[in-house]
């Protein structure tokens, strides 16, 4: 380049591009996949209980009584209670035990490889900017070296060893480029949808059934959940999700009729994730700030009773996930 002004341009894009891809890379590996807080854990007795009693209706009975008061709106295929025979706790709503990691990850997306780590509630925002930056690095990367690729092929440059690094940096950011827009396309549907990988291979389980679209409150609402409403950290690797990664808000569509009235599949605003209280109805009130544009309630001071998830449903089975 012989414009003074072109240079200026490209090495700030090419810096700022690097830098942010670093940040979110860094952020990506480093930031701890958040657990299951200790509401979740069996107390010793439970344990105890579930060691001495054969599997069964006891078993049944420990974990109706040890979830009665967490919001759990999730079950396994069989219409359990999701339990972690490793981790000896109660699984939250969207919660997986990965075998990799042996613990269970708030929100599981899936076991990265290539950034060593799990990519899960707490982390899900920056590996979405670490794919974003990335395939806008290698795009960056092919767009200013191609005239020099054609160059190369026309012979319009110098006969050096310089010609040859060219061509292989074109052709290795044309290639990252392209794996990388089909993944972050691929995790754009899933943040769309209000889905995790694992979701889309296998929909989650109400008590009411199956129901592929059961967390997607519509994709402004499904997009917020991931970025926060705070636009302004939307593109900063900064955590800004919204809730605890414990407890999620639902469409509410084919809410079973044994649920409480009040907005049970309702998500926390809090940004704090080191935050867990559970309240002994499904949960706050407060927590009911992505649908009150939306939903109306009814409320539910008449059966008080019918508040505690998981408690009204003698038919469970107990099934072991890991």
């Amino acid at each position: 380049m012989e414009n003074v002004g072109e240079q200026v341009v490209c090495l700030i894009a090419y810096h700022l591009l690097f830098a942010m891809f670093v940040w979110s890379y860094w952020k990506t590996i480093f930031t701890l996949p958040m657990n299951p807080s200790k509401e979740f854990h069996l107390s010793y007795a439970e344990k105890e209980l579930l060691e001495r009693e054969p599997r069964g209706e006891a078993h049944q009975e420990v974990l109706r009584r040890a979830a009665k008061d967490l919001p759990i709106y999730t079950r396994t295929m069989s219409g359990a209670i999701r339990y972690c025979d490793r981790c000896q706790l109660i699984k939250p709503d969207r919660c997986h035990h990965c075998s990799v990691c042996d613990k269970c990850i708030l929100k599981m997306d899936h076991h990265c490889p290539w950034v060593n780590n799990c990519v899960g509630f707490s982390n899900y925002k920056f590996f979405l900017l670490f794919l974003a930056y990335s395939l806008l690095y290698c795009l960056f990367i092919a767009a200013t070296d191609l005239q020099y690729f054609i160059k190369f092929w026309t012979n319009g440059l110098p006969d050096t060893q310089a010609k040859f690094h060219i061509m292989f940096l074109f052709f290795a950011a044309a290639m990252f480029s392209v794996s990388l827009s089909s993944l972050f396309g691929y995790h754009c549907w899933l943040v769309s949808k209000n889905k995790s990988t694992l979701e889309a291979f296998r929909s989650p389980v109400f008590r009411h059934g199956t129901d592929k679209n059961g967390f997607s409150l519509g994709f402004s609402k499904n997009m917020r959940q991931v970025f926060g409403d705070e636009k302004k950290y939307w593109l900063l690797p900064i955590f800004s999700s919204l809730g605890d990664g414990c407890s999620f808000p639902t469409c509410l569509v084919n809410q079973d009729p044994e649920q409480a009235s009040t907005p049970a599949g309702l998500n926390s605003t809090s940004k704090n994730p080191e935050n867990h209280p559970f309240p002994a109805k499904p949960l706050r009130e407060s927590q009911s700030h992505l649908l009150t544009d939306s939903q109306s309630w009814t409320g539910s001071s008449t059966n008080p009773g019918k508040g505690k998830a998981g408690m009204s449903n003698p038919a469970l089975t107990m099934e072991n996930e890991t």
